[in-house]
This record gives structure tokens, sequence and C-alpha cells, in this order.
């Protein structure tokens, strides 16, 4: 049997791989380019969106078109098989490298040894030979600038900022974290649009993007009821905010919790988000004369671009064969009335009324929907936590891991020290060790000469 191709031998290889800091590299970057690509073109919008703002010709970018988008899944980017495989590879390559390197490099870290020889200081980057000094003066020097001393016969070491060898571990425990929430956001989260009028209560239905598993994130037993909804508009007839009153209630209509939302202020309950993104107007209210109160559908028209106007016809004969237009543009109260030659015959607001052959036509209400986005993520505790740790990490690995080493033999003193990062701040400290422990010992010599005179 060929040994070159047991399983140990092909599974140390795919690690050797996977654990190059090349390939991670290359694949953050991958990561970071199809983030921004997910970002920058819209996602989960219909194909009409697509059709109409990526046209083949003339093409954005030369290539990008709605058939490139739909094809390559870049209308939803982070459930593509292909993004995940890509979180996938980088987090083998990430656990890879904390188990082949960082993990044996703090072991190493942790585990040390004496130097009896004076051979083994010629090694260190920063090393001297002292015709004075000894351990019992340089042990408070050292624990003075806080570092940890072990002391056996006439050799010493000691080391402090262990905690920046711990530090990388955490930062790759955290990208970890960050990557599984990511991924557990995508399977089991949803994301759903829904258009609601006002004083309609509706149940999620209409969902855009869900993950294999988010059946449980979807709620049956309540809905949401938009008690309200409403615009301020500026002085100059501007969208300043729009406004949704929203309650959540249960299957029996009984209210759990109810809450304003507008843009940047969402409701949250029970796991899922409910944010405010659009709005269109639903219907209006008018009387006829004495009639009842007809409530009238509107549909939004094609504007070609230039703004946003929604349209209705009013009867003016119980046998429809004459009536009249409405167009309305937003919710300020105001609409234009057009006859059957498509002439403007007047303008009404809200509570005033108009003649239209012989019919006295009065505006009630214009009806406004909300339009709310509506999410469900599991995953976003998880990514938080990670974000924690990443902090963390990078704050423990700016610590310096620095270690020193003493013999005394021969009537000479062997002093070595090294660290991992700041080395010239550390061959300051070092360079004050030497010139107290100098110091130290010439007192030690004079004063017990002084104390025999």
């Amino acid at each position: 049997m060929n040994l070159s191709f047991t399983p140990k031998f092909i599974f140390r290889r795919f690690i050797g791989i996977v654990a190059n800091l090349k390939l991670a590299i290359i694949l953050l970057l991958a990561i970071a380019v199809v983030s921004i690509a997910g970002t920058v073109i819209e996602q989960a919008e219909t194909l009409t969106f697509y059709q109409q703002n990526y046209p083949e010709s003339p093409a954005l970018y030369g290539f990008l078109t709605w058939k490139v988008i739909l094809a390559a899944g870049l209308n939803h980017v982070f459930s593509t098989w292909w993004y995940l495989s890509l979180l996938i590879l980088f987090g083998t390559s990430l656990t890879a490298c904390t188990f082949t390197r960082q993990l044996p490099a703090l072991k190493a870290a942790r585990k040390w040894k004496y130097y009896q020889k004076p051979k083994q200081f010629e090694k260190l980057a920063l090393s001297a030979e002292l015709e004075d000094g000894s351990i019992s003066s340089l042990i408070p020097l050292l624990k003075e600038q806080k570092y940890q001393v072990w002391q056996q016969d006439n050799t010493l070491y000691a080391r402090k900022g262990i905690i920046g060898r711990v530090g990388p571990i955490i930062v790759h425990i955290g990208m970890l974290t960050v990557l599984i929430g990511g991924m557990w956001g995508i399977f089991t989260g949803f994301f759903a649009q829904e258009m609601i009028k006002s004083g309609n209560t509706f149940k999620i239905q209409n969902i855009i993007e869900s993950g294999p598993f988010s059946s449980p994130q979807i709620p049956d037993d309540w809905g949401i009821k938009v008690n309200r909804f409403w615009i301020d508009y500026t002085q100059n007839g501007d969208i300043d905010q729009f406004y949704s009153d929203l309650s959540v209630v249960n299957n029996n209509g009984e209210e759990l919790k109810r809450e304003t939302i507008y843009v940047n202020h969402p409701l949250r309950y029970d796991g899922v988000t409910l944010y405010q993104t659009n709005w269109s107007i639903a219907a209006v209210q008018v009387q006829l004369n004495n009639s009842p109160i007809f409530q009238l559908p509107v549909a939004k028209l094609d504007t070609l671009g230039t703004g946003n106007i929604w349209g209705t016809w009013i009867p003016t004969k119980p046998d429809l064969s004459s009536g009249v237009s409405m167009l309305i543009k937003d919710l300020q109260g105001t609409a234009l009335i057009y006859n059957q030659q498509g002439e403007l015959t007047s303008a009404t607001r809200i509570g005033q009324s108009v003649d239209i052959d012989g019919i006295n036509i009065k505006l009630l209400d214009i009806i406004g929907s909300t339009g709310l986005q509506i999410k469900a993520d599991p995953g976003v505790p998880i990514v938080y936590t990670g974000f924690g740790l990443l902090m963390i990490g990078v704050v423990m690995s700016y610590f310096s891991h620095s270690q020193v080493w003493a013999l005394e033999q021969d009537d000479r003193f062997y002093f070595g020290a090294k660290t991992n990062r700041a080395q010239v701040s550390f061959e300051r400290e070092m360079l004050r060790v030497i010139e107290d422990l100098s110091t130290t010992e010439s007192k030690n010599l004079v004063e017990p000469n002084a104390s025999l005179v």
C-alpha cells in the first residue's frame, strides 16, 4: 500500500493548504467584494424591477444586465451556494490556522525552560554578559515591571504579556462566531414585505426570502394591525417623515404590544423586526349628494419616472355610463378632478365638495397604505457576540509577550531577553533594568565597606 495516499496524509495535506495565510486573505477579499456587490445591487426585488433598472441595452458597465444578475444569483447574494461556500472555506481556513499555528504558539509560550549554559544566550535578540549582577538583585527589578518570575538555583526565567498570545486566538474565535451567526441567520431567518392600508390587520405571508429552517420563525399566533398611517410634510411640500401606528395582536384580537414606527425606528417583537420603508395610497372615501359613503380603491399610474400619482374613477350615473377621474399625488388632502375628455375641471381637498354635472362630489378622506419590511434573523445575537470577541481579541493582541532569562555562573552574570512586538520600547526597558541592576550591585558592594569604618 502506498502510504502517500493514506487518509491521514490527505487530511494533513488539506489542512496544510487551507491553513495558508495567503489563501485566507484571498478568501477574505473575495467575501468583501461579493458583500459589496450584494449591498450595491438591490436584493430580493421583482423581475420587472431588474429588467427596468438593468436593461440589456445599454448594459451597466458593459456587462451587468438583469439576465446576468439572475443567472449569477446577485439578486440574493447572501443565500447563494457559492457565497455560503466562501464562508465555509474561510471558516475552515481560520479553524485550521488556529489549531496548527495559534494554539501551538500559545503552548510554546507557556512552556519554557531555564537557560543553564552561556551559549544559549547568544541566540537572543537582546543579551548581555555582566561582571557584576545577581539573580537576587534582578528579581525585584523585574517584578517592578510586572513580570512573573521563576527561579531555580542559579537560573531565572521571567515573562509578561502572555495575554498577547491569547489575543490572536480570540480574534479567530470572534471571526468564526461572526461567520456562524451569519450562516445561522441565512438558514433560519426570513425576509418579507407587506403593503397594508390603515385600519387593516394582517399576518406575515408575503415572504420574499427564507432559509430552509425558517418556518419556526414565521409567526402564526399573532399578526399586525395598522391603526393609522400618516406623513409629515415640510413647508415646501416635501416628505419629512412617514409613520405607522402598529399593534401586535394575537389570534383573538387582543393587543400584545403597540408602537409607532418610522424610518430607522422599527418595531421588534418575538424575534421579528418591522421596518417602515415605503408608503402608498390605498383608497379614497367620497360621497355623491346624499348617498352612502363610497370607499373607492386607487391605482398607481405609470408616470414614466416623473413622480408618484394615484388615480380612481368616480361614476356619476347609476348605470356607470359616465363619471370623472380623480388624481392624487400625496396624503396632504388635495385631489384633481378630470372629466371624461381628460380636461381638468376642478381641484378639491378633504372635507370639500365640487359640483360636476349637477352631482355634488365630496372628498371625505384619503386612505394611505404603509409599506413594511419584515425581517427575522436569529443569527444577529451570535454575530454581535462575535464582534465583541473580535474587539476584545484585537485589544489583547496589542500586549507584547516579553521573556527574560538570567544565569549566574563562574563569577559572571548572563542576561537575555526577547519580545514579539514593540521592540524599541522593550530594548529601552531592558537597558534600564541592566542599568538599575549595575547600580544596585555597586551599592551592595559599597555599603558593607562603609559599615566597617
